[in-house]
């Protein structure tokens, strides 16, 4: 069969079922219920933000000096990739050398790219190489696909996107034709594994992405039973912003001597400055938020809340208060969540009212605060949420509601 002239990945759309049923059970979404928030002392919320100035990284490379293959070349020079982020000039040489690698870096450092550049120049040098990258939401395995596809723009690779909310006919004729990237979420990945339409023997290039938000959501033995069925001599990448146990202990079982990667300077990004909203009852609370949004600095805002019905009330609350909003959480569709999110990123709206699904994957560079309307269920999750500003070296700002 002859290749492929243009390197794509298929996009499926939206699906009588809302939502990945492995995230549901681990994560309460559709029975209303929410897990137990971690106390979280105030003053965590609190920390300037560190300019660029403070501590510049000097690469030790240019993009132009990575061994890569033409094409990637010319992709990178036209997507101005030029001096790399820490992460990605560490870690790229490594990668390109065949090894193992643990990447801990910060959200918002240029993680894909660190992967995809070896990745993508892998899979051009070794015909018979194949990958398969897991994300833990659909946003960011969105968000990857969309980094593959133009990094490799023109390479003639073919690809599939596995993930929940799209329905299963497009993603099996997909796979009918044996593409060489696999990229989704390990709850659907597990299903096709499952009913046979998937098989991963032969992918010698595993990536997970955010290893621990995928531990922390239940995917453990989804993980466990998916890096079972890749080939045993195979090179492997795990990005991950905490290095714990649970971590460790994947990487152990299915790695060999990998390269250890910290480019992590603290719990949260330098480039947000954070700070707290005292308020006190809930009518003084929405005037608060309301102030916030009307002021000039907040040129693009992500709002924070805990459930479903939370989002859509503060939505439509916002809206009559005469800003331009709108929601996205895992009540949603595929389709309506990437229209909101195109939304967002054309400035069509201002201001995107999200429950967590928001808080990994949503790679806008331009937005300038997150609010935090309602408590984080734990740190770990305060920090992904605030990483989606401050990104592409802009300093940004994270404000937490705490009531007095």
């Amino acid at each position: 069969m002859a290749q492929k002239q243009s390197y794509r990945f298929s996009r499926n759309g939206p699906s009588r079922k809302s939502f990945n049923q492995s995230y549901n059970r681990n994560r309460f979404q559709n029975k209303g219920r929410q897990p137990k928030k971690a106390y979280i002392h105030p003053s965590k919320f609190i920390k300037s933000a560190k300019r660029a100035s403070e501590e510049a990284y000097v690469p030790m490379h240019s993009f132009s000096d990575f061994a890569l293959d033409a094409l990637l070349q010319r992709n990178l020079s036209a997507m101005n990739f030029e001096n790399p982020s820490p992460i990605q000039d560490q870690a790229i040489p490594h990668g390109l050398a065949g090894k193992d690698i643990v990447g801990i870096a910060n959200t918002g450092t240029g993680k894909t790219a660190a992967f995809a550049v070896p990745v993508l120049n892998r899979l051009l040098a070794k015909t018979d190489s194949k990958a398969i990258i897991l994300a833990p939401t659909r946003e960011l395995a969105e968000q990857i696909e969309q980094q593959f596809r133009t990094i490799g723009k023109g390479s003639g690779l073919d690809g599939a996107l596995l993930i929940g909310g799209t329905p299963m006919g497009p993603q099996l004729r997909d796979l009918r034709y044996s593409p060489r990237i696999i990229i989704g979420t390990p709850g659907r990945i597990k299903d096709h594994l499952e009913r046979g339409s998937l098989n991963i023997s032969d992918c010698d290039v595993v990536v997970l992405d955010e290893v621990d938000r995928m531990l922390d959501m239940g995917f453990v033995h989804d993980i466990t039973h998916i890096l079972g069925h890749t080939n045993p001599s195979r090179q492997s990448f795990y990005f991950s912003a905490t290095l714990d146990a649970r971590v460790k202990g994947i990487i152990e079982n299915f790695s060999k001597d990998p390269v250890h990667i910290s480019v992590k300077s603290g719990e949260t990004s330098d480039n947000v400055d954070q700070n707290v909203v005292n308020f006190a009852g809930s009518e003084n609370k929405i005037d608060r938020l309301h102030d916030i949004l009307t002021q000039n600095e907040t040129a693009k805002a992500l709002v924070f809340d805990d459930t479903h019905r939370s989002v859509e009330r503060l939505s439509k609350e916002l809206v009559s208060r005469g800003f331009s909003v709108d929601s996205i959480h895992g009540g949603k569709t595929q389709s309506q969540r990437q229209r909101v999110l195109k939304k967002f990123k054309t400035n069509e709206i201002t201001v995107l009212v999200a429950t967590d699904v928001a808080a990994r994957g949503l790679d806008v560079s331009d937005i300038t605060h997150v609010i935090n309307y309602s408590l984080p269920q734990s740190y770990d999750d305060y920090v992904h949420r605030i990483g989606r500003t401050g990104r592409a070296g802009k300093v940004g700002y994270a404000l937490t509601f705490v009531g007095q």
